[in-house]
């Protein structure tokens, strides 16, 4: 298992669209992805409705947690993929 901390820099957080798009991403990887809101609830990362009701707005810490598969690269993958779109 391998996680990083990440704090939310879009200005309108995980709506519909970055929600949508890290969903597809997420079912490409073969790793189980969960997003934890902190001090909060936890949603895997391929369940778009699950998603979405974390409430994550701009400015909030989220923990991404990487399990099974190749957890060294996916978890460099979505690194990359929290940075560049959320």
């Amino acid at each position: 298992m391998k996680k990083f901390e990440y704090t939310i820099t879009d200005p309108v957080g995980i709506h519909a669209r970055p929600a949508g798009s890290l969903v597809k991403f997420a079912k490409l990887l073969d790793s189980t992805i969960t997003i934890e809101k902190v001090g909060g609830k936890s949603a895997a990362a391929t369940k778009l409705m699950a998603v979405m009701g974390l409430g994550i707005k701009q400015g909030d810490t989220v923990i991404v947690i990487v399990e099974g598969g190749d957890e060294e690269s996916n978890i460099a993958a979505v690194e990359k993929f929290f940075k560049n779109n959320l």
